[in-house]
């Protein structure tokens, strides 16, 4: 039998119910509001999803990146200056997935415009030397770099055609990547070598490439370029020639570049150590002039230091070997270490370079709760071609005393701290023996260039 306090109990829960379904939407999105909002610091861009224009922007297949590296240098000891320096690049990328966009199943774009500052005089210009200090250094300017459309065909081979960069995916070494100095990057022996630097940042050229993965592991690339990114009859720095990236250079004959990829255990779940090896080969069809002899008037070759030398002893067409093996040695439960060996080789006569390597170790997770920081160490040494040398050799001989040129020897160390997924700060110190292969001081001729110590810190932002 029902007492009336059961009945009192009864009516007080009815009325709490029927208020919960009344207040059911008004405390659901309360809730929501409450929710805590993802810290600034967890983000993977300063700026966020833009309100959820840029997952949605993504979704259609269009992707939007704003990226900017600010970074200062400073000249401790040696060099041509004892003075510090400030570049900044600003980079805006838009890639499209054309099947997502517009049903066209394969085909994708990709356009990267720059706009590179400084403070007046970069790291380059007070060291000297071959292997660049930065490899964001570029003469002050807006210029358009890359812009290309690509075809895939069943994930097994893809064209691309347009404005291509060769070191997007030429000579490439992921863990050298964590590196500043440009060597690291493009190497010396190929920017050195070819007309104008070859087609490398901040000088893209037309050109096309095609890409076969022949098996899981191994992948075959072969492409064609513009030989001279500068343009035709550039007489200034190739850069300033082509300020804007714009020139859409055809001349200079053409370069081809190939290059075999073998890949060992890039699977999330693979058992293994990752690692890549690399073998590659590059042809220019233009002329390149000899580094030690010229034609005097009568058409006999003389040495360029000779005053009757009066025109270019030239050679027909250039080209260089050279190889890349990146390999994971050690890996925890939060940290890994990499190792990795690169080097080529080019013909004496007609280059600046006949003989480079460059190696390091990259050690990631070294301070326990910072997997994401990289340590990365790097030696470079590029062998000044006998040919040059011999050049350096006949002006001694003439005026002495006069250096000569031997080899360019760089040691670099930096930090990659990852300090929110969008802000990573790099310290990097280098130290360069012989800038410029051991050539004379400006300050002083008779002298060479004195080795070189950098200091400097970068900070990368993704907004």
């Amino acid at each position: 039998m029902q007492t009336g306090a059961d009945r009192h109990q009864r009516h007080a829960l009815a009325m709490l119910a029927a208020a919960a379904m009344a207040l059911g939407p008004a405390a659901v999105q309360a809730a929501e509001q409450t929710r805590p909002v993802a810290s600034i610091w967890e983000q993977d861009t300063l700026t966020g999803d833009w309100g959820g224009a840029r997952t949605a922007l993504k979704d259609s297949g269009v992707d939007v990146t704003l990226n900017y590296i600010g970074e200062t240098h400073a000249v401790l000891s040696g060099g041509i200056n004892r003075r510090a320096s400030y570049e900044g690049r600003l980079e805006f990328s838009v890639d499209t997935d054309l099947e997502k966009l517009i049903g066209w199943k394969g085909a994708t774009t990709h356009v990267t415009v720059f706009q590179i500052h400084n403070g007046g005089r970069n790291a380059a210009d007070n060291i000297g030397s071959i292997f660049d200090p930065s490899n964001i250094d570029a003469v002050p300017t807006t210029r358009l770099f890359t812009a290309w459309f690509e075809q895939s065909v069943n994930d097994r081979m893809s064209l691309r055609i347009g404005q291509l960069a060769g070191d997007d995916e030429f000579i490439v070494s992921p863990t050298a990547g964590g590196l500043i100095n440009g060597t690291f990057g493009w190497a010396a022996i190929l920017a050195a070598n070819m007309t104008s630097g070859g087609p490398a940042y901040p000088l893209a050229t037309p050109g096309a490439r095609l890409k076969v993965n022949a098996a899981d592991d191994l992948t075959l690339l072969a492409a064609v370029f513009s030989g001279d990114p500068a343009g035709s009859d550039c007489h200034d720095v190739p850069q300033q020639c082509n300020k804007h990236g714009t020139t859409f250079s055809f001349t200079g004959g053409s370069l081809w570049m190939g290059e075999a990829q073998y890949a060992i255990n890039q699977g999330k779940d693979a058992k293994g150590l990752a690692g890549v090896y690399k073998l590659g080969v590059w042809y220019a069809t233009a002329d390149f002039a000899d580094q030690h002899f010229g034609l005097n008037s009568s058409g006999a070759a003389v040495s360029l230091a000779d005053p009757a030398a009066v025109a270019a002893l030239d050679h027909r067409g250039n080209w260089g070997l050279y190889g890349v093996a990146d390999q994971m040695v050690w890996r925890g439960e939060a940290a890994s270490l990499n190792l990795f060996l690169r080097g080529g080789a080019s013909p004496s006569d007609r280059n600046l370079l006949s003989f480079y390597v460059d190696g390091g170790a990259g050690f990631k997770g070294l301070l326990p709760g910072r997997a994401n920081d990289v340590l990365t160490f790097g030696v470079a040494y590029g062998r000044i071609s006998p040919a040059a040398a011999a050049l350096d050799r006949d002006i001694a001989l003439a005026a002495p005393p006069y250096p000569i040129r031997d080899y360019e020897l760089l040691f670099e160390l930096s930090y990659q701290a990852q300090l929110a997924p969008w802000w990573i700060v790099q310290p990097d110190i280098q130290y360069i023996v012989h800038p410029g292969g051991h050539v004379p001081d400006p300050n002083n001729p008779a002298a060479a260039v004195g080795d070189a110590f950098i200091a400097g810190i970068r900070s990368i932002v993704k907004f």
